[in-house]
């Protein structure tokens, strides 16, 4: 199922068989296919219709290199957890162990189970010698089926490369495994297409055997050194659907033990897949945070989740996202007429800032975000719902963590909104 709606457009959820037809069986990805791959971006009016008296230079704050977490603690569940009440403006000091008796029976916690793929290459130029980092990203629906190989045997992906000199178009990299790959084309911010010399039904294995850990820079690890640890650490438990270049951080603390704790508690459970790309992780750089655009990523909604989300809203029980990919995929999928979530996949471009209100979300599990990014205007917003003085709240409670020590982003603490 592929979910349609262009900007400036009505909701339109347009349901096509393959051969045409309508299927009277039950619904399965498998039994869905577009004739002609139609893209997804969700209309972000009425989020961003209204003016911002805030910007983005007021999302800035100081960190101490010191309180960026290096690496991940010996259990996952170890990290400590800031409860925040945005009501009272207060906050709490807790533990992610406590989420058990934090929640609520009948809260319903939804996690993004996207898998991150060793995204990172090393390359080198063929012509020049010179170094060239590639950095995958996840491919966006129907963009494989756009990017055709020129070649038999090619795999086409769209990189972001950083290397010593311009990259030009035609020109040969030389990737670990003997692998050569081609510059099809440039996209400056959107990144560069990329042939490699590889098979399609190839590629994931080629990948598993010489990337690295896509690890983000504020992470120091020597060249190529992405390790067993990270490899196993930078990844949920749950992690499911390939495609993501950036784990889902606020599911790194979940344990199958700290789980069933939650299953005993009566705390429930659902999954989106939210392919993690440059939409999460770019930096805002406008002056004025409306004029900043989040680059559309793949996300997929089962219909288990949208049917949970539907009779959670129905029965007055909160919905809890983990993490912001979560919160984005079910805001953009949510149906406020309907009352209702839709199903199937697509990708969302929607921006979630100061002074919007959220549909779905009643409460929200995050980690801490660094200055002037799309997640800490995400929390900022969650933290004053229709209004823009959350970003003080939440830049206090920034404050207090420093001073008692949290540590600060991917591998780090967590903090719950309530």
């Amino acid at each position: 199922m592929l979910l349609t709606q262009t900007r400036g457009s009505k909701a339109d959820l347009t349901l096509r068989h393959a051969a045409g037809r309508t299927p009277s069986g039950p619904l399965t990805p498998a039994a869905w296919e577009p004739k002609t791959p139609t893209p997804l971006f969700f209309d972000a009016t009425r989020f961003t219709r209204y003016r911002s008296g805030v910007k983005t230079a007021d999302f800035d704050y100081h960190l101490p290199p010191e309180c960026i977490a290096q690496q991940p603690l010996p259990r996952r569940d170890g990290a400590r957890l800031l409860t925040l009440d945005r009501a009272a403006r207060t906050w709490r000091d807790r533990t992610v162990l406590e989420l058990p008796e934090i929640l609520r029976p009948g809260d319903l916690l939804v996690f993004n189970d996207t898998r991150v793929i060793p995204a990172r290459l090393r390359a080198t130029r063929e012509e020049t010698g010179g170094k060239v980092e590639v950095f995958l990203l996840p491919p966006e629906p129907g963009e494989l089926e756009r990017l055709q190989p020129l070649a038999p045997g090619e795999t086409v992906r769209r990189a972001l490369t950083r290397s010593g000199g311009k990259l030009r178009t035609g020109e040969s990299l030389a990737l670990p495994g003997a692998l050569k790959a081609r510059l099809l084309e440039r996209r400056g911010e959107a990144g560069e297409v990329l042939a490699f010399a590889l098979p399609a039904d190839r590629f994931d294995a080629y990948l598993d055997a010489h990337g690295e850990v896509p690890l983000p820079p504020y992470i120091a690890r020597a060249e190529g050194d992405s390790n067993i640890v990270d490899r196993e650490r930078y990844q949920t438990v749950f992690a499911r659907e390939r495609g993501a270049v950036a784990a889902p951080t606020a599911g790194l603390h979940f344990t199958p033990e700290l789980l069933e704790a939650l299953d005993r508690r009566g705390v429930r459970r659902a999954a989106v897949t939210l392919h993690v790309g440059l939409g999460t992780f770019r930096t805002v750089k406008t002056e004025r945070i409306e004029e900043h655009y989040v680059d559309p990523e793949p996300f997929q909604v089962p219909a288990a989740t949208a049917e949970a989300v539907a009779a959670a809203k129905r029965e007055g029980r909160r919905v809890i996202p983990v993490g912001s990919t979560a919160t984005r995929t079910l805001e953009a999928c949510w149906d406020a007429p309907a009352r209702t979530l839709r199903s199937g996949y697509g990708r969302t471009d929607l921006f979630l800032r100061p002074p919007c209100r959220f549909q779905v979300a009643d409460a929200l599990l995050t980690n801490f975000h660094l200055p002037r990014s799309s997640l800490l205007m995400l929390v900022a917003a969650f933290s004053s719902p229709g209004g823009e003085d959350g970003l003080e709240f939440v830049l206090r409670a920034y404050e207090h963590a420093k001073a008692a020590g949290y540590r600060f982003f991917s591998y780090g603490d967590a903090c719950l909104f309530e």
